[in-house]
C-alpha cells in the first residue's frame, strides 16, 4: 500500500510531462511550416512538409528502436547503431560501390534501392538473433556481444573498401552514407511510414510484457511472460524501423541514445508514456534544431553532424558516471 501511494502521484504528473513535451513538437512542426515563408509560399510548403514527414519518421523509428533495445537489453548506452544495425547500411553502399560501380549506385531507382537495404539489413539482423537466441538458445548479453564484434567487422571491411575506390567513387559513397534530412525521397515516404506504423501497432499487444521484461529475464519468467517470444517479436520490429529509417535518411548512430535518455529523464520508463515521449522528443530535437539551424544560424552546420555529436557527449557521460542501467 505504502508503495502503491507513493507511485500514485507520478502518473499524472508523467501525463502532464508528456502533453507538454506532445505540445512542444507541435508547436517546433508549426513554426517550421508557417515561418518566414517565401513568396512561392505553395512550392516552400512542399519542401517543408517532405522534410517534416521524413524527419516524423526517423523519430518513431530510431527512438522507439532504442528504448526497446534499451529494455531487452537492460542497458541504457547499447543502441542498435552501435551493436552494429547502421554498419550493415554502410557495407551494402560501400560494396555496390566497390563491385559494381558508381554509376549503378548513384543511377538504381531509389524504390529498389530502398527495397534490397531494407530486405539486407532485416534479414541480417533478424537472422542472427534467432539462429543465436532461438536455435542455439544462447544468453541475449553473449547475443549482444556477437552483434558487436560483427558490426566492427563489418566497419573494418567497410573501411578496407573505401580506401580501394577511387576519390570520385568515394566521393558518391560518402554522400549516400551520410545521414540527411531534408533531401529524403518523397516516394519512400510512405512505404517508409506505413512499415515503421505496422511495427509500432504489433507491439501493442505486448506492451505490458515489455514493462516486465524491464525487470530482468529471470522476473520476467517468473511473473508469466514468454521472454523468448516477446525480446524476437522486439528484435524484429527493431530490425525493420531501424532498416526503414537508414534507408530513409541515412545512419545515425547517437540519435536514439540522446532522444531516448531525455525521454527517461521526463516521464520515467513506462513504456505507455517512454515511447509516444521519445517520439514527441525527436521531433522536437530534429524538427527544432533544423528550425534553428536555418532561420538563427543560416545553414551554418549540418543537423546531424550537432545530433551526432551531442549523443556521443551523452555517451561519454553515461559510461563515465556509470549510469548505464
Amino acid at each position: 500500500m505504502v508503495e502503491l501511494a507513493t507511485r500514485a502521484p507520478r502518473r499524472p504528473r508523467a501525463a502532464i510531462r508528456l502533453s507538454l513535451i506532445a505540445s512542444l513538437a507541435l508547436l517546433c512542426v508549426a513554426l517550421y511550416l508557417f515561418t518566414d515563408l517565401p513568396a512561392a509560399a505553395e512550392y516552400a510548403l512542399g519542401l517543408r512538409s517532405r522534410t517534416i514527414a521524413g524527419m516524423i519518421i526517423a523519430a518513431a523509428a530510431v527512438g522507439v528502436a532504442t528504448v526497446l533495445f534499451h529494455t531487452i537489453t537492460a542497458n541504457r548506452i547499447l543502441t542498435p547503431g552501435i551493436m552494429g544495425f547502421d554498419a550493415v547500411f554502410l557495407m551494402i553502399q560501400t560494396g555496390v560501390a566497390f563491385t559494381l560501380g558508381p554509376a549503378f549506385l548513384a543511377g538504381a531507382p531509389a524504390a529498389a534501392s530502398w527495397a534490397v537495404e531494407l530486405v539486407v539489413m532485416t534479414g541480417a539482423v533478424v537472422g542472427l538473433y534467432w539462429w543465436l537466441f532461438v536455435r542455439r538458445r544462447l544468453d541475449l548479453h553473449v547475443i549482444v556481444l556477437a552483434g558487436l564484434i560483427l558490426g566492427t567487422l563489418f566497419r573494418s571491411i567497410t573501411t578496407f573498401l573505401q580506401r580501394l575506390l577511387d576519390p570520385d567513387t568515394f566521393a558518391i559513397v560518402q554522400n549516400l552514407v551520410f545521414a540527411s534530412f531534408t533531401s529524403v525521397d518523397r516516394t519512400l515516404l510512405l512505404p517508409t511510414g506505413v512499415l515503421v506504423v505496422a511495427a509500432l501497432v504489433s507491439l501493442w499487444p505486448i506492451r505490458r510484457s515489455l514493462d516486465v521484461i524491464a525487470l530482468g529475464e529471470t522476473p520476467a519468467i517468473g511473473l508469466g511472460v514468454r521472454h523468448r517470444a516477446v525480446v524476437m517479436h522486439t528484435v524484429v520490429a527493431i530490425a525493420v524501423m531501424v532498416a526503414a529509417s537508414t534507408a530513409l535518411v541515412g545512419p545515425v548512430a547517437f540519435f536514439g541514445l540522446l532522444a531516448a535518455n531525455l525521454a527517461y529523464s521526463l516521464v520515467g520508463h513506462r513504456h505507455r508514456h517512454s515511447i509516444p515521449a521519445v517520439i514527441a522528443v525527436g521531433v522536437i530535437a530534429l524538427v527544432g534544431g533544423q528550425l534553428v539551424l536555418d532561420r538563427v544560424l543560416g545553414f551554418g552546420t549540418e543537423l546531424p553532424v550537432v545530433i551526432e555529436f551531442l549523443g556521443g557527449v551523452l555517451f561519454i557521460i553515461l559510461v563515465l558516471t556509470g549510469r548505464a542501467r
